[in-house]
């Protein structure tokens, strides 16, 4: 089993934006001292419930400031971004980082946001499988046009690349350069295949269950998803994947990289694991979800945020050492699923996400093994 932890650069109540990005910092830095397999960060904008809106820079700083976790994006908003312009942050950080890097995408939701970038309501709405596809054939090739109805240019080399052939005898073609006289390089010469970064798909449809299947793209689940959930939608993943032809072998691969994100929280008491909670999440919801502006004025529902915050504590680890290894192996073996993101900064505090952290990674993580 994998456990990351999943950052929001959450915003609670009577802290500023430089406080829940600082915790965000010293909880990566924590994470990967604690053992953890990875942080997750998020993206988005305009609203306090996270306050870092690109997750692919902070994800550069964080790789800077580590040396063995895993980074991902959970995700980066391919509704109001350029795919080639993501897919050259992609390389770029899976290159620099020596293969630490994992692009999560997903399509946001109908926000203001798709306003202010200028992508509007059709690119969420309906382009999402035009802007992953351009984004995998970035991440994948040598050289890439698009001819769709929302990007539309020519030909051009891919730099950096991040996928590369094992043997490089044809320079030229390797370089984008078809045409040009270069001398091949010696057999002993030759560089190992290297491929671009993983990519996983944010799934909350079946919609977005059957774009990554048919992409062979593993999926990352949300926090709302309880294991009867992870169940059917891991059941519908299989069928798309069957229906596009794939194989299954690569299936079963792939299933091994699927992720489910949820949330942390470790006491001596169950009952301290959940007030801590309590007393903190609700009112982040309502003062962060409640931020949220549709693009076209639409009326959005809203969860009631202590029921959420109980849901949450009733479907995760939240408990005492013992109860939250016995949640995630419940979930492991009812789902197959074996790699997680816990949101570890529940509680609002700096210091108490740091001691959570320790907690998951000393007395948690040894009981998976």
């Amino acid at each position: 089993m994998r456990v990351g932890a999943f950052l929001l650069s959450a915003q609670f109540p009577g802290q500023d934006h430089g406080e829940a990005l600082e915790r965000t910092l010293s909880a990566a830095t924590a994470a990967e001292r604690a053992g953890l397999d990875a942080v997750w960060l998020a993206e988005h904008h305009f609203v306090p419930y996270g306050v870092c809106p690109d997750a692919a820079t902070l994800a550069a700083m964080l790789l800077g400031r580590t040396r063995r976790i895993g980074v991902g994006t959970a995700v980066s908003v391919l509704s109001t971004r350029h795919p080639v312009a993501l897919g050259e942050q992609a390389a770029l950080l899976h290159l620099t980082s020596g293969g630490r890097f994992t692009l999560g995408v997903g399509r946001g939701g109908p926000w203001i946001d798709l306003a202010v970038f200028g992508s509007g309501l059709e690119a969420y709405e309906q382009g999402f499988p035009e802007r992953l596809d351009l984004l995998l054939r970035w991440l994948r090739g040598a050289r890439v046009g698009a001819a769709g109805p929302q990007f539309a240019f020519p030909e051009v080399a891919v730099v950096p690349r991040a996928a590369e052939p094992g043997r490089r005898a044809d320079l030229a073609g390797w370089l984008g350069l078809e045409g040009a006289v270069i001398p091949r390089q010696r057999q002993d010469e030759a560089a190992p295949a290297r491929s671009g970064p993983p990519v996983v798909v944010a799934c909350t449809s079946p919609g977005g269950v059957r774009t990554a299947a048919e992409r062979g793209l593993p999926m990352l689940l949300g926090m709302h998803s309880g294991d009867e959930d992870k169940r059917g939608m891991l059941a519908a993943y299989r069928a798309a994947w069957r229906a596009a032809g794939r194989g299954e072998e690569q299936l079963a691969r792939v299933e091994r990289e699927h992720v489910a994100a949820g949330v942390a929280q470790v006491d001596d008491r169950a009952g301290a694991a959940r007030a801590s909670l309590l007393r903190a999440m609700p009112d982040f919801f309502a003062h962060g979800l409640g931020a949220h502006r549709t693009v076209d004025g639409r009326e959005r529902s809203m969860r009631d945020p202590r029921a959420y915050t109980e849901l949450l504590c009733d479907l995760h680890a939240v408990g005492t050492p013992r109860q939250c290894a016995d949640r995630l192996l419940a979930t492991a073996e009812r789902t197959g699923i074996r790699r997680f993101a816990l949101l570890a900064e529940g509680s609002g505090d700096t210091a108490a996400t740091l001691h959570n952290l320790d907690r998951l990674g000393a007395e948690v993580l040894p009981q998976l093994s």
